[in-house]
């Protein structure tokens, strides 16, 4: 015990700098898989039937790719036609990318859910298709759709660690270059789980704060 608290005074330091690394990536990834993930799920509602279609070609197309996979090919595949991207931005793109058919899924989700009579009174208010998503269904849907976010943010957390792949200098791959030089294996993946943990409980507290604040509104 006393070897591992010793151990583990020296490399906490690294862990978390690479600690940081990954909450900075997992924030960013979030943000862009939200974003994308609203565009598919609204496009999935249109009343246009191409839309439609491209919002299922694009979830199922990316849920059937892995994760890694889709990293490779932005961060080696891109710099091929011209778009080079620096490991960082192409972990955020990539994993963010990923993740937001999931978002899209947890929206639709959420969406669907909305009491179709509010549709229809707002409707009868005299207002249009967008007004009503904007004023009706987004917020009401949303709402909905906040558990399931807050899973899926706390997978991206740790699935943040495939960016290591790409030479992103994350907690993993922090770790991976500290047991390789100290052989500590031991002390350093029992740390670097503390730490991925230590980092998602938070996140699913703040999330379950958001639903509780946006349930009383």
């Amino acid at each position: 015990m006393a070897e591992f608290l010793t151990d583990s005074a020296i490399f906490l330091p690294v862990l978390l700098r690479g600690l940081y690394t990954t909450i900075l990536l997992t924030l960013c990834a979030l943000v862009v898989s939200v974003l994308l993930g609203l565009v598919w799920a609204t496009m999935a509602r249109s009343r246009f039937i191409g839309l439609r279609a491209a919002a299922a070609a694009i979830i199922n197309v990316v849920r059937g790719i892995p994760i890694i996979v889709q990293l490779f090919c932005v961060y080696f595949v891109l710099p091929e036609i011209g778009i080079n991207l620096y490991p960082f931005a192409a972990g955020v793109i990539g994993l963010g990318l990923a993740y937001s058919v999931y978002q899209a899924e947890n929206f639709r989700a959420g969406f669907e859910a909305v009491d179709p009579a509010l549709l229809e009174a707002a409707q009868s208010l005299g207002m249009d298709d967008r007004l009503v998503m904007r004023r009706v269904v987004l917020p009401l849907g949303i709402r909905i759709a906040l558990p399931p976010f807050g899973n899926t943010a706390v997978m991206l957390l740790k699935d943040s660690s495939i960016a290591s792949t790409i030479t992103i200098a994350e907690l993993t791959r922090a770790g991976q270059l500290l047991a390789i030089s100290t052989f500590k294996n031991g002390t350093v993946y029992v740390l670097i789980a503390l730490l991925y943990l230590a980092a998602s409980l938070p996140l699913a507290a703040a999330v379950r704060l958001l639903e509780r604040r946006m349930a009383s509104r």
